[in-house]
């Protein structure tokens, strides 16, 4: 057993030898394979190395031989482009000597029909002179070039003129009131666009003026521009007028064909949206007249020795809304020149540009202002204080449009924006010394007998001055800021609230509106006084009562039904009342006209008697003289006051029934008493009228048909 155990490792140990010895054979197999590969490469390497550098050997005879070459070559570019651009600058020069005659044709022809040609020619030119200028300034031929350039440029501001004068015309009227009338039933109406010039000739022109203002060095241009521009704005504006004339006066409004054809076929209409003056103004406040001249309120016939105010006819109704309109087509169309200004004139120049564009136009319109107002100046000196109604609609449209009007004028010389703020004040400084002198010729207009309604009907002053403030209430603001402006406050004793000054700019509408109250209560107060006076004309107190009352009653007749009784009750608030006891005033004292037939029917004087005795000769002759003086009295009144006129329907039935029943009653009670007494034997001859028939007779009281 020890024999075997020390056997076993002696085994191992061979093996173990062997397998190193296998390993050891390989590695060296292994290096050896190594070794060739090394020895094999190292040839390989030194074949390489030995190509390369016969190869490098052979690149640097080909560079030295190359190199020269290309710097020869090289140099022979060079002097290749040089000649080149030699020739090309003689060529250029050259070219520069044969300009004035390559462009003679075409800049002798004009640049009319071929803008884009001309002009490129003109450039020619000019790069001509510039060139001239910088290397040969003493040459004949920039002589030349410089005379073909301002040639050149010549024909180019005659053409801008031409251009102009060609295509700008007058803007038609139809399409202006087109521009100026929006009406709020069209919902999605397009604006109106006021196309002055063709697009191709507007750009033809804003080309010209660039290239004048560029290289022209010209502002003569905008001198031709706005002389022209400014000649069609003012023909345009002249042409709205004469349209007017041609058409108003039986057509009313005039509205274009295109806007009519747009409104809605509605019962019920808005109001425009830009206020304008109704014509026939002051023609209706006429008629009105006439006819209270010949009716009365209820039209029935009244007096008819009143006339109308010295009047206007169509013609001035024309005249007033022709200048409305034509103040409104000066800031549509002057707006509308500056739109086309702005693309042709450059910006510095535009507004002082513009600003001599409008003058003509615009002192042709203040101008025709200024003798509306001289015209109602001198109407005024004749007492003629309708004419003042000719400024209040002027003045409205003048005032409602000073915004867009400033707007329009923004950057103008100062002057230019004065214009309009100018005649505002003028038109006001008339207009209140028209209001002033109207409510001063209510009190002093003089008592003529012969002036004085015989029927004791409406007197022509009362019916005028009602006409003259119905024609304030349909201006109420404008009056009101009328009297403001001229601070007339102290005069009419308006109670001023502290926040509220006495100059016009910072009056309110309310201290207008009170202003307005209180002249107008002025003129009421003149007016009632003068009546009164009037009324003392009269030698018959009853006649004179008939008077004022129909005075006052036509007074609160018309003030109720134009609302000028809510404009009165502003600073007067009990002054419906006021009229009324003045009417009931007077009713009293005409009834008492009847008193004197009245006490006929009294018992005053009376016989007293028992029934069936027999009567003196005396109490018979107070019965029979009772009857007479009944009589008498009753005959001499109703053919009196029959020819006496109460317009009022209303009132003349109240008057009528009130008597009726007066004397009716009275006279029954009488003929009662009287009724069993024999006073006489012919009764027929004392009592001849039976009580109806004594009430037909007061019912025609007041009736000169009856």
């Amino acid at each position: 057993m020890g024999i075997t155990s020390r056997m076993i490792p002696t085994e191992d140990a061979s093996a173990r030898k062997r397998e190193i010895e296998e390993k050891l054979k390989q590695e060296q197999e292994t290096l050896s394979f190594i070794r060739e590969n090394l020895e094999k490469s190292d040839q390989l390497t030194k074949g390489m190395v030995s190509i390369l550098s016969s190869f490098e050997s052979r690149l640097m005879q080909l560079e030295n031989s190359i190199i020269p070459v290309h710097k020869q070559t090289e140099n022979l570019q060079r002097l290749q482009e040089n000649v080149d651009k030699t020739l090309s600058c003689l060529d250029h020069v050259i070219s520069y000597y044969h300009v004035a005659k390559d462009t003679d044709r075409i800049i002798r022809e004009g640049p009319s029909g071929r803008l884009d040609e001309y002009l490129a020619c003109i450039a020619r030119i000019q790069k001509a002179v510039e060139y001239f200028q910088d290397n040969n300034p003493d040459s004949p031929e920039l002589n030349t070039v410089k005379a073909r350039f301002e040639k050149g440029k010549e024909l180019l501001e005659a053409e801008f003129r031409s251009l102009l004068t060609r295509y700008s015309k007058p803007v038609p009227p139809i399409l202006i009131l087109d521009a100026i009338s929006v009406d709020e039933d069209i919902e999605l109406q397009e604006e109106v666009v006021l196309e002055h010039l063709p697009e191709a000739v507007l750009q033809d022109i804003i080309c010209i003026s660039g290239w004048l203002v560029e290289y022209g060095r010209n502002q003569d241009f905008m001198n031709v521009y706005f002389q022209i521009r400014s000649s069609q704005l003012d023909r345009s504006i002249k042409g709205l007028k004469e349209h007017f004339r041609k058409n108003s006066a039986s057509s009313g409004i005039l509205y274009s064909p295109a806007v009519q054809t747009k409104r809605k076929d509605t019962p019920t209409k808005k109001a425009p949206k830009r206020p304008v003056y109704i014509p026939g103004t002051i023609r209706k406040a006429q008629n009105l007249l006439k006819q209270y001249s010949q009716h009365g309120l209820d039209g029935k016939k009244g007096g008819s020795n009143l006339t109308p105010l010295e009047g206007k006819d169509d013609v001035l109704d024309i005249e007033i809304d022709s200048y409305i309109h034509c103040i409104s087509a000066f800031v549509k169309l002057a707006q509308s020149e500056y739109a086309l200004l702005t693309e042709i004139i450059p910006e510095h120049h535009q507004k002082k540009t513009f600003d001599s564009l409008i003058q003509e136009a615009l002192d042709n319109l203040m101008l025709e202002g200024d003798n509306i107002v001289s015209a109602a100046r001198r109407a005024i000196m004749r007492h003629d204080y309708s004419a003042v109604l000719t400024i209040f609609p002027i003045l409205r449209h003048l005032k409602m449009n000073k915004s867009e009007f400033d707007s329009t004028l923004q950057g103008t010389a100062a002057s230019t924006k004065n214009k309009l703020p100018t005649l505002i004040t003028s038109m006001e400084t008339i207009g209140a010394k028209a209001l002033e002198e109207f409510a001063d010729s209510i009190k002093n207009d003089p008592d003529k007998e012969y002036n004085m309604p015989k029927d004791g009907t409406v007197h022509e002053l009362t019916s005028n001055a009602i006409l003259f403030l119905q024609q304030l209430l349909d201006f109420h603001e404008t009056a009101g800021a009328m009297l403001a402006s001229q601070v007339l406050g102290d005069t009419y004793n308006i109670p001023l609230d502290p926040r509220e000054t006495s100059s016009a700019s910072s009056s309110t509408s309310d201290f207008n509106k009170r202003l307005l109250s209180s002249y107008i209560c002025k003129v009421l107060g003149n007016l009632q006084l003068n009546l009164l006076s009037k009324s003392k004309v009269y030698e018959d107190s009853a006649l004179s009562a008939i008077f004022l009352h129909n005075n006052y009653n036509y007074i609160l007749k018309s003030l109720e039904k134009s609302e000028l009784i809510q404009l009165v009750t502003v600073t007067q608030r009990k002054a419906e009342s006021s009229y009324r006891e003045l009417i009931k005033q007077q009713i009293d004292i005409y009834q008492r006209s009847w008193l004197k037939v009245l006490e006929h029917l009294t018992d005053k004087n009376m016989p007293i008697f028992q029934p069936g005795a027999k009567l003196k000769d005396k109490e018979r002759q107070v019965i029979k003289d009772k009857f007479k003086g009944f009589n008498d009295g009753l005959e001499e009144l109703c053919k009196i006051q029959k020819g006496w006129a109460i317009p009022d329907k209303e009132q003349r039935d109240y008057i009528r029934q009130s008597q009726r029943k007066i004397v009716s009653d009275a006279y029954r009670a009488f003929v009662q008493r009287c009724a069993n007494i024999s006073f006489t034997k012919n009764p027929e001859k004392y009592h001849k009228y039976r009580p109806e028939e004594v009430e037909e007779m007061i019912e025609k009281l007041f009736d000169t048909s009856a």
